[in-house]
């Protein structure tokens, strides 16, 4: 299968607060200028839906909140290769996702992904919005997005 080079897909619930941090963050990507090999996906909440999506490409970079110990805004990049390499408590759509993985990865389909995962404090339920810290906190993930983004096209088309 010929695979395009770059999926960035944000993950995330728009009626939760932070946790749709990740669909925030790809609507604002889709508002930028991007070369034709980098396409985004408001992925939602999106589970086994999403596998024709990340079956098409090499790279798929993706956003998402994660209930975890650290501050609020915290941003870890992670390159999991299994599904016990994902934070333990990635947001309401978790089981979802990682059966996803877990089932890519066993059928060999399973592209490179590369997570940012940001730390947020609580999921505010029927709260549409980002709380302060986390707004501050989007400049700098939307730069290091960018950044991967662009490091990832093959040489040859860049």
């Amino acid at each position: 299968m010929n695979r395009m080079p770059v999926l960035i897909l944000g993950l995330g619930n728009l009626l939760m607060g932070d946790e749709g941090l990740g669909v925030h963050v790809a609507r604002a990507l889709e508002k930028m200028q991007w070369p034709e090999e980098v396409d985004i996906l408001d992925g939602g909440t999106g589970g086994f839906q999403l596998m024709s999506w990340l079956e098409s490409y090499e790279h798929v970079i993706m956003i998402d909140a994660t209930l975890d110990k650290n501050s609020p805004g915290t941003v870890r990049q992670i390159r999991p290769r299994f599904v016990q390499d994902y934070p333990s408590a990635m947001s309401t759509h978790e089981i979802g996702l990682k059966d996803l993985i877990q089932s890519m990865a066993l059928m060999g389909t399973l592209p490179e992904i590369h997570l940012f995962a940001v730390s947020i404090e609580e999921v505010q339920p029927l709260h549409i919005g980002l709380s302060t810290s986390i707004e501050e906190k989007l400049p700098d993930l939307i730069s290091q997005i960018r950044q991967l983004a662009y490091q990832l096209i093959p040489t040859e088309v860049v």
